[in-house]
């Protein structure tokens, strides 16, 4: 497992891979890493959350097309919840993209989520858009989404939606800043050691 460690903070790399509802996979974020639980926020680390980062990383959609992402990420992953933020860090602010989704799952390096297509997003402004209803409900027909799935995603979406409205966690732009800063300084310190 590749690490990049500086004294004791240790920033574990890891793959992300997002799945449909009938176990085919949608996508997947090659180069991933974890900010270790010696820099989580307090709040972040009671909750167990999972911060990653990535900056320009390789992504792989279901068809094999390969693309790299163009700005930096701090994604959020929040056990129990049906939903996941990524936070991509831009010239004019931040914009979160939430994705309707299963808690994540983890099993060594690598982090799952079912995606479940709905999505919503906040633009740098504030403004915000709820995107993909269409393909959620073509799916939920196709792989015949039960009544507690059905159920779960509508209640991630109202809680996500209550975070929103009153810029809960994570959407606090210092954090994001915060913990991109800290990767990147420790980034650049472990290049000029080799």
């Amino acid at each position: 497992m590749a690490t990049i460690s500086k004294t004791r903070f240790v920033y574990k790399k890891l793959t992300i891979k997002s799945f449909k509802h009938d176990g085919s996979l949608h996508r997947v974020w090659l180069e991933n890493w974890e900010v270790p639980n010696e820099r989580l926020h307090p709040h972040h680390s009671a909750q167990s959350v999972w911060v990653l980062l990535n900056d320009h990383t390789t992504i792989i959609e279901a068809d094999g097309k390969q693309w790299i992402s163009r700005v930096p990420a701090v994604s959020f992953f929040m056990p129990k919840l049906w939903f996941n933020v990524v936070a991509l860090i831009e010239d004019k602010g931040i914009r979160y993209y939430c994705n309707l989704a299963s808690p994540p799952y983890r099993y060594g390096d690598v982090l799952t989520y079912i995606d479940y297509d709905l999505d919503v997003v906040v633009l740098p402004d504030g403004s915000v858009h709820e995107l993909d209803r269409d393909e959620y409900h073509r799916h939920k027909s196709e792989y015949r989404y039960s009544e507690m799935v059905e159920a779960e995603v509508e209640t991630g979406l109202r809680m996500l939606q209550n975070t929103i409205a009153c810029r809960g966690f994570p959407f606090g732009s210092a954090e994001v800043y915060n913990y991109y800063e800290q990767w990147k300084q420790q980034m650049n310190v472990e290049g000029e050691r080799q």
